[in-house]
């Protein structure tokens, strides 16, 4: 697992690639919604051999084909937002610190995972 913080004004889908190359994503599925379906995460998903389970925006010139019952295990990832936001610290970022913010991130993590 991998957390990278980014700037409150910026896309999430900007530093995806960034976080991708975190981990190992050879032979994984990697699910994401419309808004990560970029021509450069994309490609960088297919150049590391694992399969794209993001559909594309209903404005794409070439949509591809999407395994949509694989893509509700996204609700996983979804949930696990929704359960880090418990801890009253990560949902109203209390700290003045990136370095802090990004350290209780890391600790109510673990404690889901605990749980």
């Amino acid at each position: 697992m991998a957390f990278l913080l980014s700037p409150g004004n910026d896309h999430d889908s900007l530093h995806a690639v960034e976080l991708m190359e975190m981990t190992d994503i050879t032979g994984v599925n990697m699910l994401g919604d419309k808004a990560y379906g970029t021509k450069e995460i994309l490609a960088y998903i297919k150049e590391h051999g694992a399969t794209v389970v993001i559909p594309p925006k209903s404005s794409a010139k070439e949509p591809w084909e999407v395994d949509y019952y694989l893509y509700k295990e996204r609700h996983l990832v979804e949930c696990f937002f929704q359960k880090i936001k418990w801890f009253r610290r990560v949902a109203t970022r209390y700290d003045k610190l990136d370095k802090s913010f990004l350290a209780f991130v890391y600790m109510a993590a673990i404690m889901i995972w605990l749980l």
